[in-house]
């Protein structure tokens, strides 16, 4: 890894998930998954499209019955949970910078599971993966006062780090949020919700990846964000009074704000949101 650039910590953007898991709980699904579900229809609840979207990474990493798969961005454990106790996984890692979330996740006792306080780079096992899956990390791996040219320097850190971590034509798979028309965030989520958060594009991800990673396939499923970011606002309003007193009025007319925005944004393709299968190519 080239110590000379700048790989992005992201220790405010913490902060972001430990306002508390009490909080949460009211607004997300029961499996506590804060990402981008994948609906099946106009019918389906967000519970089962939240499993159907972890099962999408496990068969697209192709980590089902695998040895050891690392979850990066492990959130409240929902990946690991289905990753070993429906997929037959033998050994789950997942990483968090979030205590809080690491504590939830432990107090479940997950089998074959192992959750690691620790940033990706400075991640170091003492054997290799089959599989990596990280879900909704990606936003936090570039600072919002980098250019171009060091976003994609920042990202190519990453999937070099991950090439080290894999096996030999070990699959990856990414789910991110990127810019399509707009090209910043709105200074109210730098500001209250996502500090330092910088969204990449499509094409500095494939860019950074370019002779580390071979790009599978990528989708779009933004129609499925912009779904769930007003079902989570339901959810968060219709538990109003539980919200304030766990947080604070501010935190609560806050987040609310905040998934009524990012909604917005979805919906005139200000952002979109990605899909990634990738497979390891030899070093060179």
């Amino acid at each position: 890894m080239d110590a000379s650039v700048d790989v992005a910590s992201t220790p405010a953007a913490i902060e972001h998930y430990n306002v508390g898991n009490d909080f949460y709980q009211l607004w997300l699904d029961a499996s506590l998954t804060y990402s981008c579900p994948l609906y099946a229809g106009p019918d389906d609840t967000l519970h089962a499209a939240q499993l159907r979207k972890l099962d999408y990474h496990i068969e697209h990493a192709r980590a089902a019955g695998a040895k050891r798969v690392l979850d990066i961005g492990c959130g409240w454990g929902s990946l690991l949970d289905r990753l070993v106790n429906t997929h037959g996984v033998e050994h789950a890692v997942g990483l968090t910078l979030s205590q809080q979330q690491a504590d939830l996740i432990r107090s479940r006792h997950l089998p074959r599971t192992e959750v690691v306080l620790s940033h990706w780079a400075e991640h170091r096992p003492a054997e290799k993966y089959d599989a990596i899956i990280s879900i909704g990390a990606f936003e936090h791996f570039a600072h919002i006062d980098q250019n171009r040219t060091q976003r994609v320097q920042a990202y190519r850190q990453f999937f070099a780090h991950c090439r080290d971590l894999i096996k030999p034509r070990g699959r990856m798979t990414v789910q991110t949020t990127v810019y399509e028309l707009m090209d910043r965030l709105d200074p109210f989520i730098t500001g209250k919700i996502w500090p330092e958060a910088q969204l990449p594009r499509l094409v500095e991800m494939v860019e950074a990846a370019d002779h580390i990673f071979e790009v599978v396939a990528v989708d779009n499923h933004s129609e499925h964000y912009e779904r769930a970011l007003l079902e989570w606002a339901a959810n968060l309003a219709a538990h109003r009074d539980e919200a304030i007193r766990v947080t604070s009025p501010a935190i609560y007319e806050e987040y609310l704000r905040y998934l009524k925005m990012s909604a917005k944004a979805y919906r005139v393709r200000g952002f979109s949101l990605q899909r990634l299968t990738l497979q390891a190519l030899p070093a060179t």
